[in-house]
């Protein structure tokens, strides 16, 4: 019998159409829920990509659209 991976943390997270569309895509692909593919892709981000790739897409995205200021809460 598989275990249930306890997800303890809840949170609501906006995201473009784009990555809703492959967050929908990757659901119908492994029957994963959302919270449950995240939790994958986060965790193992290491794994998916190198730093260094990693790293250059932030940046890339930092220069065209900004960083947001953080929330006290943060």
């Amino acid at each position: 019998m598989a275990k249930r991976y306890p997800l303890p943390k809840r949170f609501n997270a906006a995201m473009s159409e784009a990555a809703y569309s492959r967050l929908r895509a990757l659901n119908a692909e492994y029957g994963l829920g959302n919270n449950y593919l995240l939790t994958v892709l986060l965790e193992n981000l290491d794994e998916i990509d190198g730093e260094k790739r990693l790293d250059c897409v932030f940046r890339r995205f930092i220069d065209e659209y900004g960083a947001p200021t953080r929330s006290r809460e943060e």
